[in-house]
């Protein structure tokens, strides 16, 4: 199909243009804590067939996921987990129209990154 516009289409200021604002850089890494929990749900599906393949092959998978690496994933899984909580509870509260102001905004993004730091924290020392 032929072009109508003869291709001189303005383009849309991209990351090259725009600075990153607080908004922006916690909608990216909401993106990458839900990726990060999808694949280490799938850790946790991994341990669930262990158990139920044997002994041996759970004892070995056991074994990983408690050794400190496994510790460190499961610890990353935790805050990826509270910091999507709180940044969904804040897009519920975008959702019925409040906190848009850019003040508000950027406090809010701060709230959540202080939220989601502290639950990880109340997690990490529950744990030990």
């Amino acid at each position: 199909m032929a072009s109508t516009t003869g291709g001189k289409r303005p383009l849309s200021p991209h990351l090259t243009i725009y600075r990153p604002q607080i908004t922006s850089i916690l909608s990216i890494f909401h993106r990458a804590a839900g990726c990060f929990m999808a694949l280490s749900m799938a850790l946790v599906v991994w341990w669930f067939l262990a158990a139920a393949s044997g002994p041996d092959y759970f004892a070995f998978i056991d074994g990983l996921l408690t050794s400190w690496i496994g510790a460190l994933i499961m610890l990353g899984s935790a805050a990826a987990f509270f910091y999507h909580l709180c940044n969904g509870i804040r897009h519920m509260w975008w959702d019925i129209g409040n906190g848009f102001e850019l003040n508000q905004a950027t406090r809010s993004g701060i709230a959540v990154l202080i939220g989601a730091g502290a639950l990880t924290l109340i997690i990490l020392f529950v744990a030990l």
